[in-house]
């Protein structure tokens, strides 16, 4: 079905992958996988835009190519914004509802009517795009990929974004496929690996490709494991700018939030909700899919516009009794995916690590030396250094997050909000980030609320948990 021979991979302009061979059979299931940033994204990118290929011979013969990538998600973004008419029109756009989206795909209803209730997503049909959640988004995409009945599925990490119920759905889903249905998994981790892979297309740090065959998913775990021994580092943080006193309210808390209430229309994401957050207690926040803990995270950071119709008190200030969004900032850290997407800049990567400094996205204005010699120090802790004059759009996306987290990390801030911070990210990578939180849990200095719902990516020093439904 697919056959590359000494091909060239181009993104941006910019050869990404060289020398290229690659075979796949009809019905093969085959995983790239590799650390971040030496062209897995690229590779599978390359199997739906031949575009992106350059000189030897290319191949392939499906005819219906279904994908689900960040390349898609953002794709889709982009249409959204493309579509946004609200500086014309003064109505706000809350985004192409789901039902239209699954409906450009396909008209087969009988098809669609399926994937909706299996993917449980009835009560998101008349909800703008732009309102769902990142698990949500995500088996949106992949209905969407299922929808044209696709002879050639291309999957980039299915299963991240996505809590136990949607990853049990979409597995089950992808499981159903004829044997005849071409599977390529892009993937970041070990686990994520299927039962019935066939063939593992390894990317080293130089970003050759070893093919290796296997005969299920348990033998290509236990090969890629072998050959990726993650290399233990001691973790070094680099010392804070400064030494601040805490800003505390009048009961010697970061944060306190009392019965709180996040209503849309007769969408009430929670209510009734109470939360303390004082110094050095660090809390674990878990729930599925729209359950509210991004939305949670954001009435504290005061980026949520109910965050002042709620009885909120952060950092010694009462929400909505004369705030600014910058004094709240100048003592927070934050890491989402909505910030990741928002930084589309064409800035250096140094700069944006800076940017933590003055809670800006990109850098505005010139920056101390001692700025950037701290920021050097967390690219140094993360083996980066050799990139902190390239662009950040250039890094790939686990590279990116990496580099956000640095950037919510540079000012040691007394409350440090991670809403799944290991998303998008390898193993190494993954184990890498888990270390440097556990380690700002052990020092003291920052207070975290960690969001996820991966039972991998849990902090074991964290003892306190908020479980939201």
């Amino acid at each position: 079905m697919i056959n590359l021979e000494n091909v060239t991979i181009r993104l941006d302009g910019r050869p990404a992958l060289k020398s290229v061979d690659m075979a796949i059979a009809s019905g093969d299931c085959s995983v790239i996988f590799g650390s971040d940033g030496v062209g897995k994204s690229a590779l599978l990118d390359c199997l739906c835009d031949p575009g992106l290929v350059s000189g030897g011979t290319y191949s392939n013969s499906a005819l219906r190519v279904g994908v689900v990538s960040l390349r898609e998600q953002e794709r889709l973004i982009l249409s959204e914004e493309a579509r946004d008419d609200s500086d014309l029109t003064d109505q706000i756009f809350s985004g192409t509802p789901v039902l239209d989206l699954l409906k450009e795909a396909s008209p087969d209803g009988d098809l669609l009517a399926h994937l909706i209730e299996f993917l449980d997503l009835s009560s998101l049909l008349y909800k703008g795009f732009r309102k769902l959640s990142s698990g949500e988004s995500k088996k949106v995409i992949v209905a969407r990929a299922l929808l044209i009945q696709p002879d050639l599925l291309l999957l980039e990490d299915p299963l991240e974004g996505l809590d136990l119920a949607g990853r049990t759905q979409v597995l089950a889903l992808i499981g159903r496929l004829s044997k005849s249905v071409t599977r390529i998994y892009a993937v970041s981790r070990e686990t994520d690996i299927p039962e019935n892979t066939n063939k593992v297309f390894f990317l080293d740090s130089n970003s050759e490709i070893r093919l290796f065959s296997c005969q299920n998913g348990l033998e290509a775990r236990s090969m890629i494991s072998s050959i990726t021994k993650i290399e233990s580092r001691r973790v070094v943080l680099p010392p804070p700018l400064e030494k601040k006193m805490l800003p505390l309210n009048a009961d010697g808390s970061l944060v306190n939030i009392k019965n709180a209430r996040v209503k849309y229309l007769e969408n009430t994401v929670f209510e009734n909700l109470d939360l303390i957050i004082k110094p050095g207690s660090h809390w674990q926040i878990r729930g599925p899919n729209g359950s509210g803990k991004t939305t949670l995270l954001n009435l504290i950071n005061g980026d949520h516009p109910q965050s002042y119709a709620n009885d909120i008190c952060v950092f010694g200030f009462k929400k909505g009794k004369g705030e600014t969004i910058w004094e709240i900032k100048k003592n927070l850290g934050f890491v989402s995916n909505a910030l990741h997407w928002d930084h589309r800049i064409t800035v250096s990567v140094i700069n944006v690590i800076v940017s933590g400094f003055f809670d800006t996205i990109g850098l505005y204005s010139n920056a101390p030396d001692l700025h950037y010699k701290i920021a050097y120090k967390w690219l140094e802790l993360l083996g980066l250094e050799k990139e902190k004059s390239r662009r950040f759009s250039e890094m790939s996306f686990g590279q990116q997050r990496l580099i956000l987290i640095c950037r919510a990390m540079v000012k040691h801030p007394p409350l440090l909000l991670l809403d799944e911070p290991c998303r998008g990210l390898d193993d190494a990578n993954r184990q890498l980030v888990l270390a440097l939180i556990n380690r700002l849990c052990a020092d003291g200095d920052s207070t975290i609320v960690y969001v996820t719902h991966d039972l991998e990516d849990e902090i074991h020093s964290i003892s306190n948990s908020l479980e939201l439904d």
